[in-house]
């Protein structure tokens, strides 16, 4: 039950810091006073003021009260922030980071996966791609299974930081799959990419790996830069559960 207090407690807080209702550089009311707004206690309060002291949103001190930290000094890779972010309402410079980060990140995992990729790894990709697959033509949840795709490549590249890296990078990359989701027929469409990236590396071709990936990356980064161009478009909440597609004859988008 404390857990549950404590967590909620967080996310209360944490949202109404990315959202601005504690601006950066303000000052947070005194323990008591929000513990009594929250309708919890005191040690509640306190404890998760420490959660996000570590998240990198607040810093507390002597005659320095709890104050809000910059943005940038707010841990991305937390995925309590993106979430938080995302009620907030993602910004298309938020979006853009994101992919160049992938730009970064990916390539180079890739590359030591098409070196370094085992059985077991190529085994969990392959089912990661098979229910993508499944997803446009039969209809359902695509962007987990991409997301279970990305997440497989970067743990068989075999390099601790990376792995740790991509179970960081895991509500920031389904920020990217769930925006280019709303394009029409984007799944059918990618699936021969992301072939592409898995038939390098288990032909164990880090080359032809590393332009797959950077083929598609390119395509969701076209995509995605349509959907932020219409400004009927709304950037998806990641709290939503994944959007379902509806298959193939009829189905929606997909993601990259």
């Amino acid at each position: 039950m404390i857990k549950n207090f404590h967590g909620s407690t967080v996310d209360l807080l944490g949202e109404a810091i990315v959202t601005g209702q504690y601006p950066v550089g303000s000052s947070l009311p005194p323990e008591p006073a929000l513990g009594e707004s929250l309708g919890v206690s005191r040690t509640v309060v306190r404890e998760a003021i420490k959660s996000l002291i570590a998240k990198g949103l607040l810093v507390t001190g002597p005659k320095l009260g709890t104050r809000v930290l910059a943005q940038e000094q707010w841990n991305w890779f937390d995925p309590d922030v993106v979430l938080w972010q995302s009620k907030a309402g993602l910004s298309r410079e938020f979006v853009r980071d994101l992919q160049e980060l992938r730009l970064l990140v990916e390539p180079a995992a890739v590359k030591l996966a098409a070196q370094r990729a085992t059985a077991d790894d190529i085994a969990a990709i392959e089912e990661a791609f098979a229910g993508m697959t499944d997803a446009v033509e039969n209809g359902g949840d695509y962007v987990s299974h991409d997301l279970r795709f990305h997440q497989g490549l970067l743990r068989a590249s075999h390099n601790r930081m990376v792995g740790q890296m991509g179970k960081a990078l895991g509500a920031l990359l389904r920020t990217s799959f769930e925006i280019s989701t709303s394009k029409p027929r984007g799944a059918a469409l990618s699936l021969a990419l992301h072939r592409a990236v898995l038939d390098a590396v288990i032909a164990r071709s880090p080359m032809k790996a590393e332009r797959a990936i950077l083929k598609l990356i390119s395509s969701a980064n076209t995509d995605i830069e349509e959907v932020l161009a219409s400004t009927r478009r709304k950037l998806p909440a990641l709290g939503a559960p994944a959007v379902r597609l509806k298959g193939r004859f009829n189905g929606k988008a997909g993601s990259r």
